[in-house]
């Protein structure tokens, strides 16, 4: 890999807003060459427009994570703008609150679709490109709910434990290659994803655990860019509910109960 984020090609998917936002506009700030994936074209030209004054270049490409050629053409046209892709990070992702048989079968097949297949569809399309050239990294924005589940997020933290399951599985197959891979851990972060889990879910819910910042996230990032690593936690003491969650998970249950989110009365 590059020694640093000044000459990478990093093609983001989930980029026009949110956490994907923030990284984007973090890298290009290091002069990175971004590309960035969604749906709305509306917003990822605003991405675009933001990332160039950043000091960065830009391609904004609409595409949806859940179809496979979606993610071929968006790798496809990463590597015609700029030459190469040296980085792929896996962000683009949304949940919904509930009982699991409150949540009914088409949000969880969405669910998966768009926050475990998307990520292989974007993996499977950064790999060969990866490999042919001996080199690559490959970032995974995760959850702290993909390391110990939240009550009333089931469905949501099960797509995120794939994730953990695919990102340690690729990083011991990948050993020794020169392709990174790194799962990153937020807490739940500032962003409009709790706007999309709301209209999801059909109501309102309040968190009572820790938060964060989407731009401590994409610092958090940028940095694992430079300096490959395994695992990344943004906010650096949720480490401590994965250690607690294996020397005791019985009393972890207790603590992430308090911390589970709530439904608020119309």
């Amino acid at each position: 890999m590059p020694a640093s984020s000044k000459s990478l090609v990093i093609a983001i998917t989930g980029g026009s807003a949110g956490i994907g936002r923030a990284t984007a506009l973090r890298v290009a700030r290091n002069g990175a060459r971004v590309a960035i994936c969604g749906r709305r074209q509306d917003r990822l030209d605003q991405v675009a427009h933001d990332i160039q004054t950043a000091g960065g270049e830009a391609l904004a490409f609409p595409a949806d994570v859940a179809i496979e050629q979606d993610m071929h053409s968006f790798l496809q046209a990463t590597i015609d703008r700029f030459g190469r892709v040296d980085a792929v990070v896996c962000n683009a992702g949304f949940g919904i609150y509930g009982a699991l048989d409150a949540i009914d079968a088409a949000g969880l097949r969405r669910l998966m679709d768009v926050n475990y297949l998307g990520t292989c569809f974007a993996i499977r399309s950064a790999l060969p490109h990866f490999r042919a050239h001996g080199r690559g990294h490959i970032v995974v924005v995760s959850s702290i709910a993909g390391r110990r589940g939240i009550p009333f997020m089931g469905a949501y933290s099960a797509t995120k434990f794939a994730q953990t399951g695919l990102v340690e599985c690729l990083r011991a197959e990948l050993r020794g290659s020169g392709i990174h891979v790194t799962g990153v851990y937020p807490v739940s972060t500032d962003t409009e994803f709790f706007d999309v889990m709301t209209e999801a879910s059909g109501f309102a819910t309040a968190a009572h655990g820790p938060r964060q910042s989407a731009d401590a996230v994409a610092d958090a990032i940028a940095r694992v860019l430079d300096h490959p690593r395994a695992e990344v936690f943004p906010l650096r003491k949720a480490r401590g509910l994965v250690w607690l969650n294996a020397i005791a998970p019985a009393f972890c249950d207790r603590i992430v109960k308090r911390w589970g989110r709530t439904p608020i009365a119309p």
